[in-house]
């Protein structure tokens, strides 16, 4: 659920996120930790506090028109670098070996499903509820620099989504004691 609802949270803003606040609220006093339930209600407010246009030209200044808060992972290691092909088909790649099955931009329209390329943290975060815990740790623990790169971004910027970021930073670190 932990995956699930911060892939809500840092997709692209819609009516049905804003409709869906008062449940999101019940799920994650129930399913997360007293500080990490803290920082998603404080997020949830925020969000409470604009009309959906506000949050939505919010969005789009954050993290589509500033590089450095872009929420394409692979971004921050290559840029546009021509390397970044190769790294987006091997995420790709994994994904298969899961059974998810990406698809093109054309066949999305034609589904009403998502276009994002697989370094689209949202995505991401998606694939991530799928997985065991450890092996969803094991996965974003690989992009553990970037995750405190970009939200070291997004604190200079004093934006309200780096706290989201730092919890799925947290989350990709923590390690398991042995019981």
């Amino acid at each position: 659920m932990f995956y699930k609802v911060l892939a809500k949270l840092l997709d692209y803003p819609d009516e049905p996120l804003m409709a869906a606040i008062p449940e999101l609220r019940v799920e994650i006093k129930r399913g997360f930790e007293a500080a990490e339930w803290l920082v998603l209600d404080r997020f949830l407010n925020h969000l409470e506090s604009l009309d959906l246009t506000e949050v939505q030209a919010a969005y789009v200044q954050t993290f589509d028109l500033t590089p450095e808060h872009a929420l394409n992972l692979t971004h921050h290691l290559f840029g546009d670098d021509k390397n970044r092909g190769p790294a987006l088909i091997d995420l790709s790649v994994f994904y298969k070996e899961y059974g998810l099955e990406m698809v093109t931009k054309d066949e999305a329209a034609n589904e009403g499903a998502s276009n994002e390329i697989p370094d689209y943290l949202p995505l991401m975060l998606e694939f991530a509820t799928y997985l065991e815990p450890e092996e969803a740790r094991l996965f974003l623990s690989q992009w553990a620099k970037i995750l405190n790169q970009l939200a070291s971004n997004l604190e200079e910027a004093q934006s309200p989504y780096a706290p989201l970021i730092r919890l799925v930073e947290q989350r990709s670190l923590l390690v398991r004691a042995a019981a």
